[in-house]
């Protein structure tokens, strides 16, 4: 039995739970009242004017004009990330972060020792909320899939059981655009054939969804069945470290596609040097409006931990290495891998004195946060914004992209 625990809100809860004064206050974590930057998260008060993240900061304020606009603390929601996934470890070693506020858990061979999944993902829920002040919502269920869907259903504080006996039944109503991997194209595509639930996508023949969908026919079959024989990794089994994050609405603007950018490089970041990882390439994910999906790499002369280089090195292969297509974008991802332990790492004999400079910066603020707390010092945003002349900025390249 898997579980996956997703955290309500989490960049905006940490914060209103941090500032008691906040209480009853639209939230919003990203971007500037002057509209700047671009939304990372949004409490549930502020969601009902319509913000959510991956939106303009211009835009959210035009819709929450009286919402708190916070700054985001990178390195703190990281830290409180760790909290929760010491408590995950107090029942399962067998923990996938998929970023700061979500994971799968594997509590199969937990069982014995602590009870039903059941019992165990009550527990986890419980305690997070008692340990943390923060609330969980949590999918219990077969496979990653099903647990994944079930987490959000019931959202904020929910928590939803799929028994292995019940599967369709707890399927089939559900509307197709649950399944992965069915966005607006595909889901218009499969509206036209009157299919609009899962169970009707169920009962239509491969060989017709392969007609229709290519090779993803397959792919929609099974998670109609509720097939996913995926385990769950461990981090420190991974080969990698990344994240990625599905956007509400396709993304057009490449600024606020830079922001994304940019948090993700961070929380990418944030793993490797807590985990003393160092990595030599750098990953990106694309998947477009119509779920075509591309995946770029670049290998460094030199291991690195360092947000800054992690993000230029994306933001590059952003602007510069993309089919040359309409730039809707569904997915973005930022990861990296061929780790070597800082301990083994062969120096440059000339280091470059940039790279050398945000190493240091990184490794004197963990020092600071070490002994002061996180209030000790804060990223200036600023200067990770800067792309500076090596890393051109995507917005630079739009005639490429058709637009």
């Amino acid at each position: 039995m898997i579980l996956h625990v997703d955290m309500d809100a989490f960049y905006a809860s940490v914060e209103e739970r941090d500032r008691p004064g906040l209480a009853g206050q639209p939230v919003i974590v990203g971007g500037t009242p002057e509209g700047r930057g671009v939304v990372a998260a949004a409490n549930y008060l502020a969601r009902k004017f319509g913000v959510h993240s991956a939106m303009p900061a211009v835009t959210a304020h035009r819709l929450c004009p009286h919402g708190v606009f916070l700054r985001p603390r990178m390195e703190y929601y990281a830290e409180v990330s760790d909290q929760i996934r010491a408590i995950f470890e107090e029942y399962t070693p067998l923990v996938e972060p998929l970023s700061l506020d979500e994971a799968f858990l594997d509590v199969t061979g937990s069982e014995p020792l602590f009870g039903p999944a059941v019992t165990i993902g009550r527990r986890i829920k419980q305690q997070i909320r008692q340990r943390l002040r923060l609330v969980a919502s949590v999918g219990v269920a077969p496979n990653k899939f099903l647990a994944k869907i079930a987490s959000d259903l019931e959202k904020p504080d929910g928590f939803v059981v799929v028994e292995p006996t019940r599967v369709q039944e707890f399927l089939d109503p559900l509307p197709v655009g649950r399944l992965w991997g069915v966005g607006k194209v595909t889901g218009g595509e499969l509206d036209k054939l009157g299919i609009r639930r899962i169970g009707q996508l169920r009962q239509m023949p491969v060989e017709l969804l392969r007609h229709y969908f290519g090779s993803s026919g397959d792919h929609l079959g099974e998670l109609s069945r509720g097939l996913d024989n995926r385990p769950v990794v461990p981090e420190q089994e991974a080969k990698s470290i990344s994240h990625e994050t599905t956007f509400a609405r396709d993304l057009e603007d490449p600024e606020v596609m830079q922001a994304w950018l940019l948090e993700l490089s961070e929380q990418v970041g944030c793993r490797l040097r807590r985990h003393g990882l160092r990595g030599r390439t750098v990953h990106l994910k694309v998947r477009f409006g119509d779920f075509h999906t591309v995946t770029r790499a670049q290998t460094l002369p030199q291991p690195t931990d360092v947000t800054q280089e992690i993000w230029q090195t994306a933001a590059r292969m952003f602007a510069q290495r993309l089919p040359a297509r309409q730039l809707r974008i569904r997915l973005l991802g930022v990861g990296l891998s061929g780790f070597e332990h800082p301990a083994l790492v062969q120096r440059s004999l000339f280091p470059e004195f940039e790279n050398e400079r945000q190493a240091r910066l990184d490794e004197v603020a963990d020092q600071i946060k070490d002994k002061f707390g996180q209030a000790g010092l804060q990223r200036a945003l600023g200067m990770l914004h800067d792309v500076e002349h090596r890393a051109r900025r995507p917005g630079a390249d739009r005639d490429q992209y058709g637009k």
